[in-house]
């Protein structure tokens, strides 16, 4: 496994099993930069486009999501807990379907397109799992943009690149998919401040 496709496979598992929610922009902006490696190191004369896909991942990825993610996560009054729930079944059935991601791979390992798929795989699995156990808006939120790093890491098996436009609708799916969502997030915040102290609280 190459250092890009290394960096960018820690970059999605140390979050789900270590982090807590606040820290995983950070593991965001790493993703993008593994992103953004990647890309120089599969084609290390940049072209127009290449350098447009890579300013991309760098300003929007790697600077400006994770700074709106961030503001929004900070804006919530509520407990810095884990990204996916710390017990012993939910590391299992991570790591299982981490294995069968790579598995799918196996046949030709050896080649560097079938790493690349198992760690598309792996992180498409990951962020599915974390879509099933962890309700939190934020969490909802970084599962999206998890699979939205591993379509743009699927892009890198292709011959050719995706066209500047579909660069550019892929980007701003990217920024409107967190705008929404710390939307979301802050409204959802700003709903329970205004609910009555009594119906924050189940019956007795």
């Amino acid at each position: 496994m190459n250092l890009p496709l290394m960096l960018f496979f820690v970059a999605v598992l140390v979050p789900v099993f270590f982090s807590r929610l606040r820290s995983v922009p950070a593991w965001l902006a790493l993703q993008a930069l593994a992103l953004g490696w990647n890309g120089v190191v599969q084609h290390p004369q940049l072209s127009l486009h290449g350098v447009a896909a890579l300013a991309e991942v760098l300003i929007v990825r790697a600077a400006l999501v994770p700074l709106l993610l961030r503001r929004a996560m900070l804006a919530r009054a509520e407990p810095n807990l884990d990204l996916m729930p710390s017990n012993l079944f939910s590391w299992a059935v991570a790591i299982t379907l981490i294995v069968l991601a790579f598995e799918f791979a196996a046949p030709s390992m050896s080649d560097r397109q079938a790493i690349t798929l198992g760690v598309v795989g792996a992180t498409v699995v990951v962020s599915l799992l974390l879509l099933a156990t962890n309700a939190a808006p934020p969490a909802q939120l970084i599962a999206l943009l998890f699979l939205e790093n591993a379509l743009s890491l699927f892009e890198s098996l292709f011959p050719e690149p995706w066209p500047l436009p579909v660069h550019a609708a892929l980007s701003c799916i990217y920024v409107l998919t967190v705008g929404v969502g710390a939307w979301l997030i802050s409204k959802n915040e700003a709903t329970l401040a205004e609910l009555p102290g009594e119906a924050l609280h189940e019956p007795q």
